[in-house]
């Protein structure tokens, strides 16, 4: 079976609008992927700038919290100290001095307490060495109070040196290595903190490459868009010049075919007719009556042989059986003067057509099939053609039909089929041309019925 082509046809604008919603995909798609990239950008941006500032935030308050216990811490011991010394020697205000010692070990306790829950693990081993000697420190200290008076000042001394001063020293020791690995415990943080920010600077560039990448991607496709679409618009800018120049030229060709048929057949027989008139008027005054009825009877032939040819020639113009008869007596007609004059047979299946058709419907229908037929009958040796015409779901389905030597549409799609794509297109029609060589050719189109209820619709 021989390949069949089609010029104008649905597949075609299935295969356009395929393009365009794959072009709008591709589009969106890179489009919304950018703004998501960018979007993700500033989200991880600003969550990983609150993560920082909270992190901090808590950094700095336990620092400033750590810092405040121990130096409260500090102050319990050298307080603690201060009152067992005056309880040592200042024996008529003991009691003073006992209730402040008291007090400051309990403050001093809980503080050891409280210094728990701000401590690392890796601080775990130096708190309780500093728990230890304080609740240590507060034991020995408070041994002077069980002590009689007489104790107080014998011992008081060499208490003060050998008990009190040493275990304070070593206290305040054990809170000044706290303090140390406070500040270190700050610094590893800072340090986290910096490598927090060069995880996000690796990833934040990641993303921005990602970003740039899929931009210069979009950018490449649209210009890539833009490009094909200024050589598809140059393309048809100069289909159009050329379209028109044929245009012209097809004019041209006509109004000389009509002046060509007028001057050689209308006015040869207008001047054979003036020849027989003058011919007729020497008869007349010689008084030969024969002569002059033979010369009134070839003035009769001619008067009819030009009346008829300017009825075709304007028949082939504008039928007026068109106007006045109807579409399918136009078409029957039409089907009838090709049949006698040209070497084909066409035969015309039009049933239950309406007979109140627009006028732009009638004319596109009877011009398409016009032109059909002229080409089948001119250019593809064709014997026999059909013309179909009915109303099928809403619309006037035309058909023209040979069993020419046919061509390939594809490629050799001449001026007469773009005039009858324009013609059908304008009403919102879709013509199909389907032919191959030594195949025929058959020319569909639809019109919508009435014009106005359907909107254009081009089949590329």
């Amino acid at each position: 079976m021989a390949q069949k082509y089609t010029a104008i046809d649905r597949e075609d604008c299935v295969d356009a609008n395929l393009n365009r919603r794959k072009t709008k995909v591709l589009l969106g798609l890179g489009f919304g992927g950018l703004l998501l990239l960018v979007a993700v950008l500033g989200l991880s941006g600003m969550t990983f700038l609150y993560q920082v500032e909270v992190r901090q935030e808590r950094l700095r308050r336990d620092y400033v919290e750590r810092d405040r216990t121990l130096g409260r811490l500090r102050t319990d011991v050298y307080l603690a100290g201060t009152h067992i010394r005056d309880l040592l020697l200042n024996p008529d205000n003991g009691g003073a001095a006992a209730t402040d010692f008291m007090a400051t070990r309990a403050n001093g306790e809980k503080e050891i307490e409280n210094s728990r829950k701000l401590t690392r693990a890796v601080d775990r081993t130096a708190f309780e060495q500093l728990r230890r000697e304080l609740l240590g420190y507060f034991e020995t200290l408070a041994e002077p109070l069980g002590w009689t008076e007489a104790e107080r000042r014998l011992r008081a001394y060499r208490f003060t040196e050998d008990v009190v001063l040493p275990r304070r020293i070593a206290a305040i020791g054990v809170i000044d290595r706290l303090q140390g690995l406070s500040d270190s415990q700050m610094e590893d943080s800072a340090e986290d903190v910096s490598r927090m920010f060069a995880s996000f600077r690796v990833r934040f560039l990641v993303l921005l490459t990602a970003a740039a990448a899929i931009g210069l991607a979009l950018a490449g496709i649209s210009m890539w868009r833009l490009l094909e679409l200024e050589r598809v618009s140059g393309e048809a800018r100069e289909e159009l010049k050329s379209l028109s120049a044929k245009l012209l030229s097809a004019q041209e060709e006509e109004r000389r075919r009509i002046s060509r048929e007028l001057h050689d057949e209308v006015g040869q027989l207008l001047s054979a007719m003036m020849l027989g008139l003058g011919n007729l008027r020497a008869s007349l005054r010689r008084g030969d009556t024969p002569e002059a009825l033979h010369q009134c009877q070839l003035v009769e032939e001619m008067t009819g042989r030009n009346a008829k040819m300017v009825r075709n020639l304007s028949l082939v113009l504008r039928p007026t059986m068109l106007d006045d008869l109807g579409l399918v007596p136009a078409l029957v007609w039409l089907a009838r003067e090709m049949s006698r004059n040209e070497s084909i047979q066409i035969q015309v299946d039009a049933a239950e057509i309406p007979d109140d058709l627009p006028e732009e419907q009638r004319t596109c229908v009877y011009r398409v099939v016009q032109e059909a037929l002229r080409n089948a009958s001119r250019h593809s040796g064709a014997t026999h053609a059909t013309v179909r015409v009915q109303k099928l779901d809403g619309s006037l389905h035309v058909s023209v039909e040979d069993d020419g030597h046919g061509f390939n549409p594809m490629v050799e799609t001449g001026l007469g089929i773009l005039g009858m794509e324009e013609r059908i297109i304008r009403l919102g029609g879709r013509l199909h041309v389907t032919s191959s060589p030594n195949a025929g050719t058959t020319i569909r189109f639809e019109l919508p019925f009435p014009a106005y209820e359907m909107s254009p619709l081009r089949t590329a």
